[in-house]
């Protein structure tokens, strides 16, 4: 999950016109949640026109947030279902006259004669173009990282290989390695600690999730991890991946001279927006396709919606979002805004993270933060909260197993109301009152 907004000094000025005709050919490029609800939303809005979704993957849609928990702890034990994994299938999508086309790269983009070009060379005309592109693993600049059994996690191929190294790891008695101390590599981390795998996890920060969490949030998952057994080593500097004669991960290797065995790496530090063909074809992107709230790009017949864009705020500067209610609420604007009308997202961000038998879930952006007062005990294994103000407003509020309070917090948020932070350091006040004042 990437939150953090990025200073940028222009403005974006949406055109006028942004309306398709009524029965264009309308073309998706990326067959993901955000690809799936706009197709959706555009059928259900009145479109009449063919809409085809064009995934590259052999596969149709599916949830991606299972693959690093439910679904990948399914694996271990023996009991996942690969439909379970399914957000549509083709006949759902069928009887809503959506086509779905797998293993269907785009090349390119052509503007001026509204084309789309496929890896294999097909051309196909369209009348308003959805780019649902996604985000890609980053990887790092260092010895041995293309070594067999470094793994990043994104797709249902990449899981099934990480699925395949921590079995390896739990035969062959070696642990799992995660680079990366950040959401995807500690969920990665309690899944593999729960099917006995021994797990170390490398963070180069001196903390984890420090892009997203306050320090004392970031203390308490490490505390977590460590009494689940995960050996954590912060401030770490990678200096080279080692492998063996066959070209298998067999050892990490430190600056501070360690060298740690492994049968599998994790390679968990973040996502780049897939917005090179939007770039080549002339789009506005700054690390990711810029897009305003209702996920128009500067070209009034394309729109962008979910990890692939950035969004331009009313200051000017950009915020990116990583998470499921960021794709499903732009996938709904982006289908609006070709069918002429505004729908900006403008909702509280909500995300959230299963670890162990704690859920986080977070409502608003709490980094610029300048307080944080904290309700309920954190030590003690109940449920507790940390809500965040900034000159005494409330901007955002961490739960961790208490989805009323969540809930609570978001419609708060949403309505630009704010407790005081007095009101919510008071333990004995129910903060469920102050909603009806």
């Amino acid at each position: 999950m990437n939150t953090t907004p990025n200073p940028s000094p222009a403005a974006h000025t949406a055109p006028v016109d942004r309306t398709v005709p009524a029965d264009g050919p309308i073309l998706i490029v990326g067959a993901g949640q955000a690809a799936t609800f706009t197709a959706e939303a555009l059928r259900s809005g009145g479109h009449s026109g063919d809409i085809t979704l064009l995934g590259d993957e052999s596969v149709g849609p599916y949830h991606r947030p299972p693959l690093s928990k439910a679904w990948l702890a399914g694996e271990l034990a023996g009991t996942a279902e690969p439909i379970a994994l399914a957000l549509r299938t083709p006949e759902m999508l069928a009887k809503k006259q959506i086509t779905l086309r797998t293993g269907a790269r785009v090349e390119a983009i052509d503007r001026e004669r509204a084309t789309l070009t496929l890896a294999n060379g097909e051309t196909l005309p369209w009348a308003g173009l959805v780019l649902a592109t996604g985000a890609s693993p980053r990887s790092l600049p260092i010895p041995g990282i293309d070594a067999a059994g470094v793994l990043p996690l994104r797709s249902h191929a990449d899981a099934a290989a990480l699925a395949a190294g921590l079995a390896d790891c739990r035969k062959r008695g070696l642990p799992l390695v995660v680079i990366g101390g950040g959401f995807i590599g500690l969920e990665v981390a309690a899944t593999a600690r729960q099917h006995g795998v021994a797990v170390t996890v490398m963070e180069a920060a001196p903390r984890l999730l420090g892009r997203v969490l306050t320090p004392q949030l970031s203390a308490w998952f490490a505390t977590l991890h460590r009494q689940h057994g995960v050996e954590l080593v912060l401030d770490a500097r990678i200096v080279a991946i080692e492998a063996d004669a066959a070209g298998q991960v067999s050892a990490v290797s430190l600056a501070d001279g360690r060298s740690l065995p492994c049968a599998c790496v994790l390679l968990g530090v973040g996502v780049a927006a897939n917005d090179a063909l939007a770039r080549a074809a002339g789009l506005a992107c700054d690390r990711g396709i810029v897009v305003d709230a209702c996920g128009r790009t500067d070209d009034p017949r394309i729109v962008a919606a979910g990890d692939c864009t950035a969004r331009r705020l009313d200051d000017g500067s950009l915020l990116r979002l990583e998470s499921v209610q960021n794709a499903t609420e732009q996938a709904r604007s982006a289908a609006a805004a070709l069918l002429g009308q505004d729908r900006p997202f403008t909702a509280t961000p909500w995300f959230w993270s299963d670890q162990y038998d704690r859920k986080l879930q977070m409502a608003g952006l709490s980094q610029a933060a300048d307080d944080a007062v904290l309700r309920g005990d954190m030590a003690s294994g109940a449920p507790f909260s940390l809500w965040h103000f900034r000159a005494g407003r409330l901007i955002g509020v961490d739960t961790v197993n208490d989805p009323r309070t969540h809930l609570l917090a978001r419609q708060w948020l949403d309505a630009g109301r704010s407790p005081s932070p007095a009101q919510v350091g008071d333990a004995a006040l129910d903060l469920k009152s102050l909603a009806t004042d």
